[in-house]
């Protein structure tokens, strides 16, 4: 019984860091500061010691300025794509280091083999985070030029929206990280397709 219950708690708690890790891969910040705020002001999250950095107010208070300049450089074409390059070592980071801090927190209790292979969640946090870094700064520019910069902060609020979304998601019902990243992959697909599908269409005769 002890067992069945470690293993499902490892479980959760991998979903919980791979759903922060794809959120972070949208907007580093979202989650970062979601996660600081609810170790520091809840009992939700009780980040262990290496990881406690996150919840301190020196911490929220420069994650929450990185966040309000995100919100704004990214919905501006062009300068979107210049974020992008910068945060390309920024998302995956923050990526690894979310996984292995809401992990080895859930697991404190259940589990010290995470405990002594903290590189094992930074690792996958990285690779979670960078993949969907990677989807969402090869389709911006798609949907920058397929909709000539108007489309760009309506997808950047959305992209917002799908990081908080996935954030509260990977918290709170784990469960259904692996379906919410499903459909994140489905409306990225989606979305390049009819970016794609919009340059090839041809120009009007004048």
């Amino acid at each position: 019984m002890g067992c069945s219950s470690g293993k499902l708690k490892g479980m959760l708690a991998s979903l919980t860091g791979l759903g922060l890790s794809a959120a972070a891969g949208l907007n580093a910040y979202i989650p970062l500061l979601l996660v600081g705020v609810l170790a520091r002001f809840t009992d939700v999250i009780t980040l262990p010691e290496p990881y406690r950095w996150i919840q301190s107010g020196w911490a929220l208070a420069v994650v929450s300025v990185l966040l309000a300049a995100e919100l704004v450089l990214d919905k501006i074409a062009v300068v979107d794509h210049v974020n992008d390059a910068i945060q390309t070592l920024v998302r995956p980071t923050v990526g690894g280091v979310i996984f292995a801090a809401t992990t080895a927190a859930a697991q404190a209790d259940s589990s010290t083999w995470m405990q002594q292979h903290p590189w094992v969640g930074v690792l996958l946090g990285v690779v979670v985070a960078g993949l969907v870094h990677a989807t969402k700064a090869t389709a911006r520019p798609l949907v920058n030029v397929g909709t000539v910069g108007t489309g760009t902060p309506v997808v950047s609020a959305a992209e917002d929206a799908a990081s908080l979304g996935m954030s509260l998601v990977a918290i709170f019902l784990p469960i259904l990280v692996v379906v919410v990243l499903l459909l994140l992959g489905w409306a990225a697909f989606s979305l390049v397709r009819r970016a794609r599908a919009r340059r090839r269409r041809p120009s009007p005769a004048l």
